[in-house]
């Protein structure tokens, strides 16, 4: 092995989700971009992608049934196509509506919606349980009692086995808690989103609910490969996203350039320190990655080489504050449908 080579990786550590969910590899794959809202993406990569996931170790897959109108699950469903199910821990949301033209519609978490989702997940993943289940967000209509009441449910007659919930506020999960267990919260959190830290990841920790961190690279922002002449598909959502526009841009690319000396100090690129960051948060936290294609998957998982002591810390503080970020994470119209932030 050459000296420039890197050397491989060892057997993924695991970490569990909270004090009940199940044990899972300590960084999980999301499959959303392989279907929708980041533009077109090429269905042979990735199921390739997914394998290699497999391969290298990854056992947590997060998808949801309205990632591209249930595009999503099929795919997974033909990339774990022979391989061992009670290896991986399939991590599905629902309850986001759409038409036929991909229209976001609003949100049903209903009893009965909640269970004619899951019916519908199952087979189109062709398995006769999911790992985890959880409301894409807060109904607005429905008590978070009646939508955990309804996995709890399911949960007792075998279709899911933990229950877990997204983007959701400190005050809804101890009322949902009080239910059923939570396994974990999905939530947004990177150096450019920690909202959570003052209110929701507390709160979690007291509960015993873990956390799987999605946006860990910011939709792109931290991947240290964004820039700002970037062309965007008309499909993908981060044309539309405040962080995104113009000198919210330029501001946040200006605090990227500051963690990539921090990243090149360390023979590490940005994405993995920023990778790296978010799972130096707590063992209660398993950060999701969203990768495409398998060599943005390859260093993703170069970030469990990064060890970051204390003075890296430090300097990843002050070269990215908390509330940093230029530009809230959505448009304020999706903003104002978060739990997480009211």
């Amino acid at each position: 092995m050459s000296p420039s080579t890197p050397a491989p990786l060892p057997a993924l550590p695991t970490r569990r989700l909270g004090a009940t969910g199940p044990i899972t590899s300590v960084l999980g794959l999301g499959a959303m971009g392989m279907s929708d809202l980041y533009g077109p993406a090429d269905e042979a990569e990735s199921i390739a992608t997914v394998h290699a996931a497999l391969d290298a170790g990854v056992t947590l897959i997060d998808t949801g049934d309205f990632y591209g109108m249930g595009h999503n699950e099929l795919l997974i469903h033909d990339a774990l196509r022979g391989r061992d199910r009670e290896s991986v821990q399939i991590s599905v949301k629902f309850g986001a509506q759409r038409g036929p033209d991909g229209a976001w519609l609003g949100y049903d978490a209903s009893p009965a919606a909640t269970k004619t989702a899951l019916a519908y997940t199952l087979r189109r993943l062709r398995t006769d349980h999911v790992d985890i289940y959880r409301p894409a967000r807060l109904d607005p209509a429905v008590p978070i009692e009646e939508t955990v009441g309804a996995i709890a449910e399911l949960v007792k007659a075998g279709y899911v086995r933990h229950i877990g919930l997204s983007e959701v506020g400190a005050a809804t999960l101890r009322r949902a808690a009080a239910v059923h267990p939570i396994s974990d919260l999905q939530i947004e959190y990177s150096l450019l989103s920690r909202s959570l830290e003052a209110e929701v990841l507390p709160a979690a920790r007291e509960l015993g609910i873990g956390v799987t961190a999605y946006g860990v690279l910011s939709r792109g922002l931290l991947s240290g490969h964004w820039s700002a002449g970037r062309e965007l598909a008309g499909t993908d959502f981060r044309g539309h996203s405040p962080r995104f526009q113009g000198d919210n841009l330029t501001r946040n690319l200006d605090l990227v350039e500051q963690l990539r000396r921090i990243a090149e100090a360390k023979g590490a690129t940005v994405a993995q320190v920023a990778i790296a960051w978010v799972a130096s948060r707590g063992e209660d936290i398993v950060p999701l990655v969203g990768a495409r294609r398998r060599e943005r998957l390859d260093e993703a998982l170069g970030a469990l080489r990064v060890q970051l002591d204390p003075a890296d810390l430090a300097a990843i503080e002050a070269a990215v504050p908390a509330g940093a970020a230029a530009g809230e994470r959505y448009a304020a119209a999706q903003m104002a449908h978060l739990d997480s932030e009211q």
